[in-house]
């Protein structure tokens, strides 16, 4: 029987998380944690485990902070206007 953690890309433990911008709205969005990476300093490459996407209103955006941080507020997708 195969192990799944043999399987894994990266087996160093991870330093910072994976946020998606997932627009709500037309005006409103909000970070969902997406998943993990890991960083060296020393390192040009990072690798990103992605665990899963939005299925609707994912902008595209994703957002890698250290463990335990949060990713900034977003902001409204669009200016608010006299007639919203």
């Amino acid at each position: 029987m195969t192990v799944l953690r043999d399987c894994m890309p990266d087996p160093k433990a991870p330093t910072h998380a994976a946020f998606a911008l997932r627009r709500e709205n037309r005006i409103t969005s909000r970070w969902i944690e997406i998943g993990h990476a890991h960083i060296e300093s020393t390192d040009k490459i990072h690798h990103v485990f992605l665990d899963r996407l939005p299925i609707g209103g994912f902008t595209g955006h994703v957002c890698i902070v250290p463990l335990g941080g949060e990713p900034p507020e977003p902001g409204p997708e669009r200016p608010l206007g006299d007639g919203d």
